[in-house]
């Protein structure tokens, strides 16, 4: 029976790899990789031999049709991204959508994700949180950024170096000055790093700042 199996993989430090993950790639036979070079250096360091097709999201839609049927016509498929678990700001949901549709078995092995280490390291409440995503690049981010602040839970989002510093100036527009926040840099990398206080304090901290790696923005929830 064709099965298609979710792995996530690091999203920093390879070390945190799982037994199960590494198994699962070696048994599949093929793997859908969103950036088949950097998959290929994972493949290589755990010593998988499994053969791979591009899968992301430029080319999700008019490939669907295609992944499905190789889908069916193996006996396990599986999906990674470049980092973390396929589906959180990644490809994936269509894929698993269409997948059960048409009577695909499917399985997600548990895994790494960027914003549930940074959640607990916020020292914001955890028991009810609001995972956001990656804000629009363009159009509508103030708009997002203001429904955003009037949410009573905690929030996370993910955010690139190159946005961070007008992110940061959005919020405080948003969000006002005293709102709590923790920006953490480069999870589970040697860089790890957790910037906390207020949005003004970060603001003006990456106001002109360069900075390298990825972000997560966590945000304590409006105090109502």
């Amino acid at each position: 029976m064709a099965k298609l199996v979710l792995v996530p993989t690091p999203v920093g430090n390879l070390s945190d790899m799982s037994h199960r993950a590494i198994e699962a790639l070696k048994e599949a036979d093929i793997i859908f990789a969103e950036d088949t070079r950097k998959t290929g250096f994972l493949l290589h360091h755990f010593g998988i031999e499994t053969k791979m097709q591009s899968y992301h999201q430029h080319n999700e839609h008019k490939f669907l049709e295609k992944a499905l049927s190789i889908i069916a016509h193996n006996q396990l498929t599986a999906l990674v991204t470049d980092a973390g678990t396929p589906g959180i700001s990644d490809p994936g949901y269509l894929l698993v959508r269409s997948c059960i549709a048409a009577g695909i078995e499917i399985s997600c092995l548990p895994g790494a994700t960027a914003f549930v280490p940074a959640l607990v390291m916020s020292g914001f409440p955890c028991d009810k949180f609001i995972f956001l995503g990656f804000l629009p690049q363009k159009k509508g981010r103030m708009t997002k950024l203001t429904e955003y602040a009037k949410l009573p839970y905690t929030l996370v989002l993910y955010e690139s170096p190159h946005r961070i510093g007008k992110t940061m100036q959005q919020m405080l527009e948003t969000f006002g000055a005293e709102r709590r926040v923790a920006l953490v840099k480069e999870i589970s990398k040697i860089f790890e790093k957790v910037y906390r206080g207020t949005v003004e304090e970060m603001a003006e901290l990456f106001k002109d700042e360069k900075v390298k790696g990825e972000f997560v923005i966590v945000v304590e929830g409006l105090e109502l």
